[in-house]
């Protein structure tokens, strides 16, 4: 199969990779991240979660952000929301897409959100319908499709009835995600066949983690099988909590320069991209961890 001729980059840096940051982002930074990551040509930039600040500290000003955040023509905000009082807060902020999170692993589920599987899909039903009743565009995510920090092996097969359930309940798209980073591009193919049996592949996205290195690698693996839709965090931003060990989001960055490279078209300027990276390490006192940020950096001297 050829490989895609453009990517859609959804960009989860301000939501994905902030929320494991125990340094506590103001809401005027969120703010201006996102403005700066809209002007390096992301289109799609996911930009906080309406969830309990109980359980996630860094996402108590989800309102504020949402409202601070300036429209642009063809730029879209969506927000991650775990449930119906999740949904009706982000509405009332202004959001117009969504984005609702279920897992491959029956063990993810309960450390996650404390429910099975099943209990956790019919969770979203009131959601879907409350959001197609408001013209509210809604997301999937699955966790945990090529491996689990609790139950190890996940197979296919269990990736794509979840999957199967999100898309056939009306989201639009299917994010799937390695959310420990332990996929290697074979298995990565095989999974991608798999839920494309269920779900069509253009409806599908990749979402890898890089612990061990590995997420461009699996994201060539998915081009190749035609996944043209791919989430990624600036700086490479990003973890777990409930993933002892597990690194950041692969970076859009390192994504862009691959796209660059194999002549996609992403729309994103990975010059400007570098010093957004640069920017909002430098919010933490560090560097970007990135090797493209790296590279670009010290190449500029």
């Amino acid at each position: 199969m050829p490989l895609p001729k453009k990517v859609r980059i959804v960009e989860v840096g301000p939501r994905d990779g902030l929320q494991n940051e125990r340094l506590l982002v103001s809401a005027a930074t969120k703010i201006s991240l996102i403005e700066r990551l809209a002007d390096c040509g992301l289109t799609t930039i996911e930009v906080t979660a309406f969830v309990s600040p109980k359980w996630v500290p860094q996402m108590a000003d989800a309102g504020e952000v949402m409202r601070g955040i300036r429209a642009r023509p063809g730029v879209s905000h969506p927000v991650l929301v775990p449930n119906e009082k999740g949904f009706d807060a982000a509405l009332a902020a202004g959001a117009r897409e969504v984005a609702v999170f279920a897992a491959a692993s029956e063990a993810f589920s309960q450390k996650n959100i404390n429910c099975s599987i099943k209990e956790s899909l019919e969770r979203f039903k009131p959601v879907m319908a409350r959001a197609k009743e408001a013209g509210v565009k809604v997301r999937g995510y699955v966790s945990c499709v090529l491996g689990c920090p609790y139950q190890g092996e996940v197979l296919p097969a269990a990736v794509a009835e979840v999957a199967w359930a999100l898309f056939e309940m009306g989201c639009y798209e299917i994010s799937l995600g390695d959310t420990i980073g332990v996929g290697t591009p074979e298995k990565t193919k095989a999974l991608i066949e798999t839920v494309g049996r269920r779900v069509p592949i253009r409806r599908l996205a990749g979402h890898f983690h890089d612990t061990y290195g590995m997420a461009i690698a699996n994201i060539y693996a998915s081009l190749e099988q035609g996944v043209n839709v791919f989430d990624a965090a600036v700086g490479g931003l990003g973890g777990c909590p409930y993933a002892a060990g597990a690194s950041g989001n692969v970076a859009t960055e390192d994504l862009v320069w691959l796209l660059d490279g194999l002549g996609i078209e992403s729309g994103v300027d990975v010059g400007r991209l570098v010093d957004v990276a640069a920017w909002m390490a430098s919010q933490f006192g560090r560097a970007p961890s990135s090797k493209v940020a790296q590279a670009v950096l010290a190449r500029r001297g």
